[in-house]
């Protein structure tokens, strides 16, 4: 079995949608996929189903779908080294 793919993902305002989240990711070919694979009960936020397409995803969630695990961060943590 491959190994769970770890994606950290830089929020950059308030919030991202879920459909969204997902294409940026890259773990959707289209918005119109995303929205699929939301609506299929294909993801997870925090643990549990979640089948809304535009939930709002702030900075400490982790969305989850077959086989990744996105690290919901707020942009100043992402790692760059800053000011």
């Amino acid at each position: 079995m491959p190994p769970l793919q770890q994606i950290t993902f830089p929020l950059r305002g308030e919030f991202i949608t879920l459909d969204s989240l997902l294409k940026a990711c890259g773990l959707a070919d289209s918005g119109g996929r995303a929205k699929t694979m939301v609506a299929e009960g294909l993801v997870k936020v925090d643990g549990q189903d979640e089948l809304r397409k535009t939930a709002k995803i702030r900075a400490g969630q982790v969305v989850s779908v077959h086989g990744a695990r996105i690290r919901v961060v707020p942009e100043e943590d992402s790692g760059g080294l800053g000011d």
